[in-house]
């Protein structure tokens, strides 16, 4: 598991209090979040504060497509963080 991933997973833990959670590239975000949007903005902040960076609208709604799943957000964290 990468870095990237670690940190994620930490992450994704705490605001959702589980501590069972393990991502994989496969899993969507609803595997996670249920779906829940508020679940997902929680999420997405406290994603932008441990990591210090903010994404752009964009981003985001690139995610709500088919498609994506944790393996490509951890890809755009993982660009992020390179062209910091």
């Amino acid at each position: 598991m990468n870095e990237t991933r670690n940190e994620l997973q930490g992450i994704f833990r705490e605001v959702l209090d589980d501590p069972a959670i393990k991502l994989r590239d496969e899993m969507m975000a609803a595997d996670t979040a249920g779906g829940d949007s508020d679940t997902q903005i929680d999420l997405r902040v406290a994603i932008e504060r441990a990591l210090g960076f903010k994404f752009a609208t964009a981003e985001m709604s690139r995610l709500k497509e088919p498609g994506p799943n944790i393996g490509s957000f951890v890809r755009l964290i993982d660009g992020k963080l390179r062209r910091g």
